[in-house]
């Protein structure tokens, strides 16, 4: 089992938002970090934001959508070390597919096109389940290791006018809970972070920053809570946490860790609706 600090971290969607808070996180608690995304100018803000601890930050601008992309991830972040951590972070959000949902309100699901709705779900969750995949095996022949999934808030999944951005995230939801299953008994374990609300970066509308800045709308997350309850589920504190998600928002960084995890975990995956009389009316 070798340490933490000599394993190395994939972070994907790493470059901007949530996962570039989460990969400055990860590189601050003494983590060597692989933060990739797709667009190469975010890279000297990334740099910039590691400050002393970027000798330790290798940063990526790859298309994950791409096979060989996704081997190119892999192949340099094995050139650095074993890959120990893997946060499935990268996705396309409502500002990709529907920008203009809280001026116009929701697109309905039949004016999207095939290919926007193939990127959305190959992106949210293809790329994590390739990586997965791929990465497992490594982890279960080093005896540890951490996947960790950002999924969102279940009614999120639910909504009307969040096709495809929900079901691509549900169906990340319940592979977490599978593989979680699958990897019960090992030293790999699979858990959900999540910000549990919206939150303030570039996947959110621009308008709906602006109203959280005002005051008109509620406050959006700030990015880096998204840290506090990553870094335990990455811990030594957390090798029996197995198939949990765990939300920023209800995240209490004032106490310890676990007892943190205790107060704000719920399993990850969905309960089904209880059996109730049917009625065609």
């Amino acid at each position: 089992m070798p340490p933490m600090e000599d394993t190395v971290a994939i972070v994907t969607g790493g470059l901007r938002g949530l996962g570039k808070a989460m990969a400055l996180g990860l590189l601050r608690a003494g983590h060597r970090v692989v933060a990739v995304g797709h667009i190469p100018d975010d890279i000297p803000a990334m740099v910039d934001a590691a400050g002393e601890d970027a000798p330790r930050l290798t940063c990526l601008a790859l298309d994950l959508l791409q096979s060989e992309a996704r081997e190119a991830l892999v192949s340099q972040a094995e050139a650095i070390g074993a890959v120990g951590v893997l946060v499935n972070n990268a996705g396309l959000t409502f500002t990709y597919f529907d920008p203009k949902r809280f001026v116009d309100g929701p697109r309905k699901f039949w004016v999207l096109e095939d290919a926007t709705v193939q990127a959305v779900m190959d992106t949210n969750y293809m790329v994590a389940d390739c990586l997965t995949r791929r990465l497992v095996p490594g982890m279960l022949a080093r005896s540890w290791g951490r996947i960790v999934n950002v999924t969102t808030k279940l009614d999120t999944m639910d909504r009307a006018g969040s096709i495809p951005y929900g079901p691509s995230k549900a169906a990340l939801e319940l592979a977490s809970s599978i593989w979680a299953k699958d990897l019960a008994g090992t030293p790999v374990t699979v858990n959900i972070v999540n910000p549990g609300a919206g939150a303030h970066t570039p996947g959110m509308a621009q308008e709906m920053r602006d109203w959280s800045d005002s005051g008109k709308a509620p406050r959006l997350l700030d990015a880096e809570a998204m840290a506090p309850p990553l870094l335990f589920v990455v811990s030594r504190e957390a090798d029996a946490v197995q198939g949990w998600r765990f939300d920023a928002t209800t995240w209490d960084a004032s106490v310890p860790p676990v007892e943190a995890a205790r107060r704000s975990g719920r399993r990850a995956g969905f309960l089904l609706h209880p059996v109730e009389d049917f009625s065609a009316a």
